[in-house]
């Protein structure tokens, strides 16, 4: 056995029982082949920051190491090829260096590109899918390599084809950018709405995010955590009238199709749950949708924490909250909402 501590943010003390980092295809294959010789089960990790594992791992855990980038223009667009084992928020420093804006909302999210357009992740009004031309997968039981564009990605609210079709015996190896050159700041959310649309620069933009995560959110390698635990729910029109009424204050962003999207964090908080501790694990002080590891942590005590926000959210709001985490068992990723109902 081998341990996982160093691989995954949360640096829950467990243990797999191989781990592969993987520089190019051919490794990846013949790792995948070996392991389904061995009926082991194969876990992908990129950075390992959205990930609770619950228990030790009784497979092969590949991390993805495949790094390159090359770039592409014309008149209207930058093209960005990004192989899937580059750093997130290096990507988006790199791309701003060049002149390549578009990406500076998704500043300082952690993981590798691998990963991003499986929770198509986002912050501050923006998300993967908006800068996404396409996906490469590989098809590890046929060695086929296959492109999927923006639209089969079937991406939604921290959702893709990838948690669902191709979540077994896919990986994803490469995701294709197209960032426009004529760019426009997006300022919705938080400080951002307080920027001259005019004046703004992207970079300022970067800046400021890097300012506001770094401020709330607590540095892994000193509490282990993996960002958002909680993904914000969205809730009918009927229903966010009957919490307004409740909560006159409630930060809440109308979507198009006329449901209300509410802050996760803000709702743990009205509960008064900032700090409060099960076992090793607690909830961050300062933003309460974070869970950290605060002392030695084991993964049980993470999922009874999260049940107790999830359970204490709905008797308070009639909201139930869903992780954003993924869950990790024994042998492979399990029903995180399951887990803490």
């Amino acid at each position: 056995m081998q341990s996982l501590q160093p691989f995954h943010t949360f640096h829950i003390p467990v243990n797999a029982h191989e781990i592969i980092e993987i520089n190019t295809l051919d490794q990846l294959k013949q790792a995948w082949a070996e392991a389904k010789a061995q009926n082991r089960p194969v876990l992908f990790l990129g950075q390992g920051s959205n990930m609770l594992f619950l228990e030790d791992f009784n497979g092969v855990v590949l991390i993805n190491r495949l790094l390159g980038i090359t770039h592409e223009e014309d008149d209207l667009f930058h093209y960005l090829h990004v192989n899937g084992g580059e750093n997130w928020h290096q990507l988006v420093a790199w791309s701003l260096e060049q002149g390549m804006n578009g990406l500076e909302n998704l500043a300082l999210i952690p993981g590798c590109a691998g990963s991003a357009p499986i929770q198509n992740i986002g912050a501050y009004g923006v998300e993967f899918k908006d800068f996404c031309h396409y996906v490469d997968v590989l098809n590890l039981e046929s060695g086929e390599l296959f492109r999927l564009n923006s639209a089969e990605c079937e991406f939604g609210y921290r959702e893709s084809i990838f948690k669902h079709r191709y979540q077994k015996g896919y990986v994803i190896t490469a995701i294709g950018l197209k960032l426009a050159k004529n760019w426009q700041p997006v300022l919705k959310y938080g400080s951002l709405v307080n920027f001259d649309p005019q004046r703004i620069t992207a970079k300022q933009i970067f800046d400021e995010v890097c300012q506001i995560r770094q401020s709330k959110l607590p540095n892994p390698d000193e509490w282990g955590n993996a960002g958002s635990f909680f993904k914000n729910p969205v809730v009918s029109a009927a229903q966010f009238a009957t919490i307004q009424k409740q909560a006159e204050n409630i930060p809440h962003f109308p979507q198009a199709d006329g449901s209300v999207k509410l802050a996760a964090g803000w709702l743990i908080d009205q509960c008064h749950l900032k700090g409060y501790q099960i076992g090793g694990a607690a909830v961050h002080e300062k933003q309460a949708l974070v869970l950290i590891n605060k002392t030695n942590a084991s993964g049980g005590d993470v999922v009874q924490l999260a049940r107790h926000v999830r359970k204490t959210v709905a008797e308070k709001f009639g909201v139930f909250l869903q992780p954003e985490v993924r869950f990790i068992g024994a042998n492979g990723e399990v029903d995180s909402e399951k887990a803490i109902a």
